[in-house]
């Protein structure tokens, strides 16, 4: 496999090689896949609790249970102002 970097990503390459923290460059390439992973895997975790959100809350407004836009901001203002005491 041949992978191009921009002069700054082959820059911090090296640099991370040069720190001794990595023994190459394939070394922090591989590494830097890992946490993509990780960082994906949080993303689907984060995106699905988002679309269970949604669905809860469409499953409230299809029964009826809403609450007005001006009560909504009222409550999101004293939760705010709690808060910040």
């Amino acid at each position: 496999m041949n992978i191009s970097l921009t002069p700054e990503l082959e820059a911090l390459v090296e640099q991370k090689v040069k720190s001794g923290l990595y023994t190459s460059a394939s070394e922090v390439v591989r590494e830097a896949l890992r946490l993509l992973v990780r960082v994906d895997e949080v993303r689907q975790r984060e995106m699905a609790e988002l679309n269970r959100q949604i669905d809860e809350g469409l499953s409230q407004a299809d029964q009826g249970r809403v609450v007005r836009s001006a009560d909504s901001r009222r409550r999101s203002q004293a939760t705010l102002k709690r808060a910040s005491s």
